[in-house]
């Protein structure tokens, strides 16, 4: 477990990840503390000169005409949370609820929020105790924020609702209440401006976002190390890799996808052994890997880009500014936009990967491709082999294909009219980071087959692949016979999405 003192300003995807599988311990810098009270003293002052400020007191939403009194603004805010907090669907993944809690507390510690240190302090202590809010899933419209996922988030503060907390490695769900307790955390009475800052902002679908965009950091590397793998099974050309064809067409990404498995075919005894074959050119899906797989990376990189940016800013409304000119500025920094396209983008990247992926588990397979048995069964006929892994694959890219349709294209405007615009992007920011999931099991089935097929060729394959080899037979066993190879396929696309394989090239 780490330190990890949040700011506002220096959040990482990783922190985010990390701290989704319990590995940080969280704190708030005295930094945000200070701005924090800054514009806290911003709100009061509003509060005390009882100006009229939307979202202090006012009504919200189509309601923001409406003044409410002074005597009123505790009962506005949990009347808020109270009333937004009705989601539906599956509750969301314990780890998923701890990283939008990170990603809610780093937001207001930018101190542009208006709201107490009380606020974020309880936030770190529910994060670092374990303590997570039971969410239904589904409900935000990925504008005006995650409202109705944030309000179960809220609900949990206020010590209402649901917690789940983990008991010797399983999670018990209870009162909210009993939850904060045990652990001595007291629940908070909002003060103005609060509800609306915590329920206001994109918290959740960044979370979905930032596993997608970690899952995909490790599958884009994995895919170039199985495609290189798959190409040796089937003795393919190296060729299509020389770093002569990618410079004349300098793309970021593909480059870098060719360097990679250009290094890993070094020194391939497979690849001298056919130097005089009359094979003209490999199919697509080996000859152009680069430049299926660059565009992906060169895309996840933006991804990434843009979500550094959204984890380290206010998304609320309105925002306050305490320093220079004091003011309260309405404006659309919930809008999900950036997120909503950008998971759109990726969601299409997965399905196309695990499709050129799911080819080459095909022409290994094929004796026409790879000049082995059918299926690499070890008794043609009597036994089916990893027919089967094939088909898997190809179901899984049926679901990714359905999966790939757009998320922000279904715009329903709400709230009377007002918030006519919504992004959709905790919809597509889920859906993302459930293909990143079904994308690596479509490799860890191709990593399957490679190393089977790798097995009964006597030349030794290039010295990375050699490695990556050796690293799938700890975890999955040679085919000495039919057998199921479901909880192979499973465990092994397990290590891919902890990073299991990155650590084959550590020595």
């Amino acid at each position: 477990m780490r330190e990890l003192s949040i700011d506002g300003f220096n959040l990482t995807i990783e922190d985010v990840v990390d701290t989704g599988r319990n590995l940080t311990k969280v704190s708030l810098s005295d930094e945000a503390r200070s701005r924090m009270e800054g514009s806290r003293s911003v709100v009061e002052e509003i509060i005390q000169s009882d100006e009229v400020v939307y979202g202090i007191n006012t009504g919200f939403g189509a309601l923001s005409s409406v003044k409410i009194d002074h005597s009123d603004l505790k009962s506005l805010q949990e009347n808020l949370i109270r009333s937004h907090a009705c989601g539906v669907g599956e509750k969301m993944e314990y780890n998923h609820v701890k990283m939008m809690m990170l990603i809610r507390a780093n937001t207001l510690c930018r101190g542009q929020s208006g709201s107490r240190t009380l606020v974020v302090e309880t936030l770190i202590q529910m994060i670092n105790s374990g303590v997570c809010p039971v969410i239904p899933r589904i409900g935000s419209l990925g504008a005006s924020g995650d409202l109705a996922p944030l309000s179960h988030l809220a609900l949990a503060l206020i010590g209402e609702g649901e917690c789940e907390v983990l008991d010797d490695d399983s999670l018990i769900s209870t009162d909210s209440s009993l939850a904060l307790k045990k652990y001595g955390i007291e629940p908070i009475s909002l003060e103005a401006k609060e509800g609306l800052s915590l329920i206001n902002g994109t918290s959740q679908m960044c979370a979905y976002m930032c596993e997608a965009i970690s899952n995909m950091d490790l599958l884009m590397f994995a895919s170039d190390l199985s495609a290189a793998c798959s190409l040796e099974a089937i003795k393919g050309s190296h060729v299509p890799f020389d770093s002569r064809i990618h410079d004349s067409r300098p793309h970021w990404g593909q480059s870098i996808s060719a360097a990679r498995i250009r290094e890993v075919l070094s020194n391939s005894e497979i690849n001298s052994s056919h130097a005089e074959c009359d094979r003209v050119q490999d199919s697509y899906s080996f000859r152009c890997v680069p430049q299926v797989h660059g565009p992906v990376i060169d895309m996840l990189r933006e991804a990434r880009r843009i979500m550094s940016i959204e984890i380290n800013s206010a998304t609320d409304n309105p925002l306050v500014f305490s320093e220079g000119t004091r003011s309260i500025l309405s404006g659309g920094n919930f809008h999900g936009q950036y997120i909503a396209l950008s998971s759109d983008g990726l969601a299409v990247a997965c399905h196309e990967i695990a499709s050129i992926s799911e080819r080459r588990i095909a022409q290994i397979l094929d004796p026409q491709w790879s000049n082995q048995k059918p299926f690499l069964a070890t008794n043609e006929g009597l036994e089916s082999g990893l027919m089967i892994v094939q088909y898997a694959s190809a179901a899984i890219i049926s679901e990714l294909h359905l999966m790939a349709s757009p998320a922000t294209t279904s715009n329903i405007p709400v709230s009377m009219g007002k918030e006519d615009h919504v992004s959709m992007g905790a919809t597509g920011a889920h859906r993302s980071m459930k293909s990143s999931r079904y994308l690596a099991q479509v490799i860890a089935n191709e990593l399957i087959c490679s190393a089977e097929a790798l097995d009964r060729i006597s030349e030794m394959p290039g010295h990375g692949v050699s490695k990556v080899h050796k690293w799938v037979r700890k975890i999955v066993p040679r085919l000495t016979t039919d057998r199921s190879m479901s909880n192979d396929s499973i465990a092994l696309s397990k290590a891919l999405l902890t990073g299991g394989i990155t650590e084959v090239f550590g020595d």
